[in-house]
């Protein structure tokens, strides 16, 4: 009787959540479709897909994306993985500076960068260094944990010994023992950052540099239907990201042996 009712409860938590998640997404994906009045039509999706605009946007913050999961990679994964090794007193402070962004706001991060970074010595304000950089700082409580929960699911000092053993240098373990190894929490750590990237405003909007997310504020100061269905668009996208790293982690095994053994 006390696992039946367990069930049912956890069916009400699932439902309501279900309701809370897709109710919005359902309201927004309806009013898109009223751009012609007295009928459901996709011309919000005709124009927004019709206009230069969204296809610069989109692969500026694409790009973005891309250069901010490989800083991100390079730098979230040799530290973590040296701090699980070498200073597992540290991993408390590690985690603490990497959930730093959750107490610091954007608009802080970024004034803070234009601070920094906008007069000489160093005036870099007109590359898109300081943008990435704060796409970076934004992706490491995500990737870091991602990271950490693979590193943890992993004998990594036996990894690290036996490749040692076999005559491997530190390069070699990173990128051909650990990084394997990991795959699929990195690509759990690459989607999130993706996810942040693409839908990030504040960062992009001050530092005057085009994206995904200001594009979008700014369509809906001139427009009332193609925002929201920019919006039901950027969604799909982050679903399709789901599948695919869905698909491609499938039957993926962490053989550690045949990893070590391909440092011959």
């Amino acid at each position: 009787m006390k696992r039946k009712g367990a069930s049912l409860w956890a069916w009400f938590i699932f439902i309501v959540g279900a309701l809370y998640f897709f109710v919005p997404l359902i309201s927004t994906f309806e009013f898109s479709l009223r751009a012609v009045k007295g009928q459901y039509t996709f011309t919000a999706y005709r124009i927004a897909f019709s206009t230069p605009e969204f296809y610069i946007n989109f692969g500026y913050s694409f790009m973005w994306a891309i250069f901010t999961i490989i800083v991100s990679l390079l730098l979230v994964v040799p530290t973590a993985y040296w701090v699980h090794l070498k200073l597992p007193i540290l991993r408390p402070v590690v985690e603490f500076i990497t959930l730093m962004p959750f107490v610091v706001p954007a608009v802080v991060l970024t004034f803070g960068l234009i601070r920094l970074y906008g007069a000489p010595p160093l005036s870099l304000t007109s590359t898109p260094i300081p943008l990435i950089a704060g796409y970076v700082v934004l992706s490491f409580p995500y990737m870091y944990r991602a990271v950490d929960t693979g590193l943890r699911a992993v004998d990594i000092r036996t990894l690290t010994e036996a490749a040692q053993s076999l005559g491997a240098g530190w390069g070699t373990i990173l990128f051909q023992v650990i990084f394997p190894n990991l795959r699929v929490a990195i690509l759990s750590g690459v989607f999130l950052s993706f996810a942040i990237v693409m839908g990030e405003f504040t960062f992009a909007s001050l530092l005057s540099w085009p994206a995904y997310g200001p594009y979008i504020e700014q369509v809906g100061a001139m427009e009332a239907y193609t925002p929201q269905a920019l919006s039901v668009v950027s969604f799909l996208l982050t679903w399709l990201s789901i599948g695919l790293v869905q698909w491609l982690v499938r039957g993926v095994p962490g053989q550690a042996s045949a990893e070590i053994a391909g440092v011959r």
